[in-house]
């Protein structure tokens, strides 16, 4: 563990390049390099996730793990289908945002289904760290650092040094979401829906045409897995919903490095009444790839920027086209205090006006369609 000043350096050049403006892969590379100085690691992942619904939209590798994905799909099997205290949907509604297996299992970590039967026996682990990226209990990723066999166990000291970074490296997070998007890959020609099938031993089974480019579109940043990760967190997710355990379908929105985003969600199968002899299982669940329209992803791009209730208010209604007085009117609030969330708006989005306002929620999440024509529905017409 390193001495308190490099701590304080560590923690002082982490909440500098979460501020900076980094795209998501720059940012997580950085977040690394800096980490490795604080806490000494063999591998490390960092995820994003979808702030909604808490499922994961990618996973940044280092160390060992780095270009191993093979067994991506059945680690999310198990983080999302499994009830395990240290999940990080389970540390994202916790008091604490951070904590080490082996520190919480008394120094047993086979008490840990997900350290005895995948952990330990795939890579070799003896000890994970895991922290939760949350502003208040919203969460934006998280990170999970491990350590090999003849390496000592993460300290006390370390777990609440990785759980004081909580809040920065959401920050860092955010604003790689947010990140303007410098060019657009032609490769990323508008396709879909298009439908991923997955049996009951959650390897796929068959899948649309333009699936694969879809799935190969989603990890193309430096250091990224596949998305074997993201399939599996929402076949786990259906798998729930199936069994009665949850209420509501699991869905995860990802933006791709050309600006262009994407909603994936996932339903199970079921065999009706009239095929009670057909061989389908209801563990198969089915994956759909489409792309985002612009009400599924405004209030994503709002929550990034970290407006309070007001501001996201004020700011709905600017993106309708609403003036100041009929905003005035429908909030009943002054105009005055309309002009005010919108001066904070304007600061914490780092635009000057409405039009510019306008112009980064929609346009630079958007940017492979500029100059498209619309729909009647009002989104851009397709290209194909």
């Amino acid at each position: 563990m390193a001495g308190t000043s490099t701590l304080g350096r560590v923690r002082q050049d982490i909440d500098v390049v979460a501020r900076a403006g980094l795209d998501t892969a720059s940012f997580v590379e950085e977040l690394d390099a800096s980490l490795r100085r604080a806490v000494p690691y063999a591998a490390a992942c960092v995820a994003t996730v979808d702030p909604a619904t808490n499922l994961l939209t990618s996973t940044y590798k280092f160390g060992d793990l780095a270009g191993n994905d093979q067994h991506d799909q059945e680690w999310a099997l198990l983080e999302y289908g499994d009830d395990d205290p240290t999940s990080f949907l389970s540390l994202i509604g916790s008091d604490d945002p951070a904590c080490g297996v082996c520190h919480g299992t008394g120094g047993d970590v086979r008490r840990s289904r997900r350290m005895r039967d995948f952990m330990l026996p795939r890579f070799g682990y003896v000890d994970e760290l895991r922290m939760v990226a949350r502003h208040g209990s919203r969460g934006w990723g998280g990170i999970a650092l491990f350590r090999a066999s003849g390496e000592r166990a993460f300290d006390p000291t370390e777990i609440e040094f990785l759980a004081s970074l909580s809040s920065t490296v959401a920050t860092g997070l955010r604003a790689g979401l947010l990140a303007r998007v410098a060019a657009v890959e032609p490769s990323d020609a508008a396709v879909g829906p298009a439908v991923v099938i997955v049996g009951d031993d959650g390897t796929v089974s068959s899948m649309s045409v333009g699936a694969d480019d879809l799935l190969r579109a989603i990890a193309v940043d430096p250091h990224m897995a596949d998305a074997s990760g993201v399939i599996g967190g929402l076949v786990a997710g259906a798998r729930r919903y199936a069994a009665g355990l949850v209420d509501v379908l699991p869905r995860t929105r990802r933006r791709l490095p050309s600006g262009r985003w994407l909603v994936l969600h996932a339903s199970p199968l079921t065999v009706s009444a009239a095929a009670e002899g057909s061989p389908r299982s209801a563990g198969e669940v089915v994956v759909t790839i489409e792309e985002a329209r612009p009400p599924e992803i405004v209030p994503l791009i709002v929550a990034a920027f970290q407006l309070s209730t007001r501001e996201r208010d004020v700011t709905q209604l600017v993106l309708q086209g609403v003036d100041t007085k009929e905003i005035a009117a429908t909030l009943h609030m002054s105009r005055y205090t309309v002009q005010d969330h919108l001066k904070s708006v304007f600061d914490k989005a780092g635009v000057r006006s409405r039009r510019e306002l306008i112009s980064r929620v929609f346009f630079d999440q958007y940017s492979p369609r500029m100059g498209g024509d619309l729909a009647p529905s009002g989104w851009f017409a397709s290209t194909n």
